[in-house]
């Protein structure tokens, strides 16, 4: 059984801020959002967590084996580096979309995303160290079969993006609906999902339908772990068995760190 510790991180008052007082140029808007998205990489990544850009001025990290105090220490470090704060909720469930689920809702208790009042707001509740587990963070990492054969050095680039994002498209709201997994794009011809206790049948199912739905080929590898780093690597080294096989799914054996 997964049991996946999410944290919903929003900037405070973002959209407001990006027009006052008066509208900010678009070229500096999105230097600030990935220059902050970059610096919580390093932040979170450096603890084992994974972050994902989402929308960015709202992000979704996976963050199991990091506690209140680690949290803390990175809202307080982008509160002293950069002219917005952010606030962080955290919750855990056997599955990503329920522990989402409630880290958004603690976050909407405290104020909406544009509530002036609303300021590094730090809610939730962490996994305890006596209840972590070896196997509590599944990762699947998703490639496109032939990408650069087939698109990259056949299309025009944006042709390329297009045929790209259909199947990540396809894929994250399958992975959603159909298995309760979060899904985002991490570049090139990539797609990390955090799933709950998915099996090889279900991950043939989310690549059947893609290919079905949008005529694009996926191989996935799959690795669990204590934390997202663990299961990260594992799914990179998975993914690379089905490079070397052919195999469209592999399953890494969970790790002890």
């Amino acid at each position: 059984m997964t049991n996946t510790q999410i944290t919903h991180i929003q900037i405070d008052n973002y959209g407001p801020w990006t027009v006052t007082p008066e509208p900010r140029r678009e070229v500096d808007l999105q230097t600030l959002q990935s220059r902050l998205y970059a610096d919580l990489a390093q932040l979170f990544g450096n603890r084992d967590g994974y972050i994902f850009f989402s929308r960015f001025d709202n992000m979704i990290a996976v963050t199991n084996g990091l506690d209140e105090a680690a949290h803390a220490l990175i809202q307080e470090s982008v509160g002293n580096r950069y002219p917005v704060t952010m606030s962080l909720s955290v919750a855990t469930g056997t599955t990503p979309v329920s522990a989402l689920g409630t880290a958004t809702e603690q976050l909407q208790e405290a104020g909406s995303a544009q509530d002036k009042g609303r300021r590094e707001v730090l809610r939730g509740q962490t996994i305890d160290e006596q209840f972590r587990a070896e196997t509590d963070v599944q990762l699947a990492h998703f490639d496109v079969d032939d990408a650069t054969e087939k698109y990259t050095d056949q299309l025009n680039e944006f042709d390329t993006f297009i045929r790209i994002e259909q199947g990540y498209a396809a894929l994250m709201k399958y992975m959603r609906e159909a298995h309760d997994s979060l899904s985002f794009f991490v570049g090139g011809d990539n797609v990390i999902a955090v799933c709950p206790d998915l099996d090889e049948a279900d991950y043939h199912d989310a690549i059947e339908h893609v290919r079905e739905e949008v005529d694009v080929e996926l191989k996935v590898g799959v690795g669990r772990g204590r934390t997202a780093a663990t299961a990260g690597m594992d799914a990179k080294h998975a993914l690379e068995t089905c490079r070397a096989t052919g195999d469209a799914v592999t399953i890494e054996t969970a790790t002890t760190e």
